[in-house]
């Protein structure tokens, strides 16, 4: 094998190596991507406004709220289930408490089974946009706002779908680092011995 021969070679597969850690970059950003625009795995949809259409047809939704094992909150949907017409908008409050003596950050992350309604499943509004922090002791109401698109019914699986289940785990988030300083005075002070 002559040296020009090796090079391509050795050239071709460097040239697979730099391809492949280019797909390993690109691959977390093009499954977000693929799973927001088909639904895949319960991922719901963001809408900027209500339903225009609202059929008679009636889907229940149920609520579960969970936590990371790293996060010391307790967390919970205020209702179990909701049941409301196909396009009609819907209001859910989740309640979270830090029962802790320091200030907690928190991220929520989502889904929707049975997978199928994912797609069809928009928010309008939702605590889970944003991060949330909890100062100790603090208990909050939590907002989500949605509705489940009446396209539903046209879809060859979704359209025998009558129940939802929306589903959020709160994982614990590193704080900002005008919060962080923030919540080490606020720690130094309630730790404090009086004298």
């Amino acid at each position: 094998m002559s040296v020009a021969s090796k090079n391509k070679i050795a050239f071709r597969l460097l040239a697979l190596v730099f391809f492949m850690l280019a797909m390993s970059f690109a691959a977390v950003p093009f499954y977000d991507w693929f799973c927001r625009v088909t639904g895949f795995g319960g991922v719901t949809q963001t809408a900027v406004d209500e339903s225009d259409k609202i059929l008679e047809r009636n889907i229940t939704v149920r609520f579960d709220g969970s936590l990371d094992s790293n996060i010391d909150w307790e967390f919970k949907p205020t209702q179990r289930k909701m049941t409301l017409r196909i396009g009609e908008t819907g209001l859910a409050f989740y309640e979270a408490h830090n029962p802790t003596d320091k200030v907690i950050a928190g991220t929520a992350s989502f889904n929707v089974y049975p997978y199928s309604a994912g797609y069809y499943f928009n928010k309008i509004q939702c605590f889970c946009f944003e991060m949330q922090v909890l100062q100790p002791g603090e208990t909050v109401q939590m907002p989500v706002t949605f509705y489940v698109d009446p396209e539903i019914i046209d879809d060859r699986e979704a359209k025998f779908v009558n129940n939802i289940t929306l589903s959020y785990t709160f994982h614990a988030t590193d704080l900002p680092t005008d919060q962080a300083s923030l919540a080490s005075s606020v720690q130094s002070t309630v730790n404090k011995p009086e004298s």
